[in-house]
């Protein structure tokens, strides 16, 4: 049997389906233990290469004998080399084509949401654990949070036959590369963004803007204080019912404060958005936040990341009840110490200061977000 690839789409659509998934990683251990593959199904052993090549016998009564073995490396070759190693023994084995690079570029559509007005699309970047959103109404587009993947959002406007003419970030991002500013100039369309956030190519500065209109869509920009990296981030209210909530809510919990070293001081500005701003929103609100942390426990039944804000409320104490200092206290106890990797320089490149070629810009977004993995809850 020859030993066959199996793409970053069909393991995602394994995970998605909840099929059984058997993966023998052969990275480097503090590799592994930082970002691998995750799902509610999937069932990992962690050996590196090095030893392998050694002598693949070593892990054979770990394995299983009626299921295929999905071998995953960084690049694709060491994971081949050991799958076809592990197919001479009988193993029924894959490699992932790509490697970790292909699952971390990896990114899927679904729908979200669609009334007379309009139809919104979710991007799912599964490696990242990044959202992104096409909004579609009338004859326009609007892009909200753009990944740099930009071919996907054109495809997507020719075949819904509509024109991309305003594109969102809520904030500068600090562990992905934005396609905001890129797309924009191949549409000629408008990029908004808070000045305050300090990008230096040209845009469209969100302070200008209480409110925007495009189509059907009404676009309430809401000014929102340090809910993750940064202390110029909004989160865009759309028709009263769809709320993008950026890094500011998340699914599971609200978003970090601390990346900027004043944990305590923008907690409490995090705590004014939750119970001023927030507070004041419906329950039936639907949130879709820029990221997740754990695809299991976060998409639902509808096949989307996000959630009613009366049931992130729910499952959040810390949402409500709670006075400032015993809200700051939490926060500040429960922030992150872990950066996003490469986030000096991704924030770099995303302000426009830094340049940087296609195969940089792979390798520094290469792991996990740490933007949505540390969530708030109270108790």
């Amino acid at each position: 049997m020859s030993v066959v690839a199996i793409t970053a789409k069909e393991i995602n659509d394994n995970i998605v389906e909840k099929k059984n998934l058997f993966i023998l990683d052969v990275r480097n251990e503090d590799d592994f233990k930082d970002w691998k593959i995750e799902g509610s199904t999937v069932q990992h052993l962690n050996v590196p290469y090095f030893v392998l090549i050694e002598d693949v016998t070593l892990i054979n009564d770990k394995l299983p004998k009626n299921q295929q073995i999905a071998v995953v490396c960084a690049q694709e070759g060491s994971s081949k080399y050991v799958a076809e190693l592990l197919n001479e023994q009988g193993f029924d084995t894959a490699y992932l084509e790509g490697g970790m690079k292909s699952w971390s570029e990896y990114i899927y559509k679904t729908t979200v949401y669609q009334d007379a007005n309009m139809k919104i699309y979710q991007f799912i970047r599964v490696g990242k654990g990044c959202l992104s959103y096409m909004i579609v109404s009338g004859e326009q587009a609007i892009i909200i949070e753009p990944l740099r993947f930009v071919d996907m959002y054109s495809e997507l406007a020719e075949k819904e036959r509509v024109k991309i003419t305003h594109i969102f970030d809520s904030h500068l991002h600090a562990d992905h590369i934005s396609g905001g500013y890129e797309l924009a100039k191949r549409c000629n369309a408008k990029f908004y963004l808070m000045k305050s956030e300090g990008a230096i190519f040209e845009f469209e500065p969100l302070e200008n803007y209480e409110k925007i209109d495009v189509e059907n869509v009404s676009i309430e920009v809401l000014a929102v204080k340090t809910p993750g990296h940064t202390p110029g981030s909004v989160s865009f209210f759309v028709n009263d019912k769809i709320l993008f909530s950026g890094d500011t809510i998340f699914v599971s919990g609200l978003g970090r404060p601390d990346l900027g070293g004043k944990a305590r001081e923008w907690a409490k500005d995090l705590y004014n958005t939750v119970y001023e701003k927030v507070s004041k929103i419906a329950d039936d609100v639907i949130v879709l936040p820029a990221h997740y942390a754990d695809f299991s426990s976060e998409v639902n039944e509808d096949g989307f990341i996000g959630n009613t804000l009366g049931n992130i409320r729910k499952q959040n104490e810390i949402m409500q009840g709670q006075t400032e200092d015993e809200f700051v206290e939490h926060v500040a106890k429960s922030a992150a110490t872990s950066t996003p990797p490469n986030f000096e320089n991704i924030l770099a490149v995303n302000k426009g200061i830094k340049h940087v070629s296609q195969e940089e810009i792979a390798e520094y977004e290469i792991g996990p977000n740490r933007c949505a993995v540390h969530h708030v809850h109270a108790g």
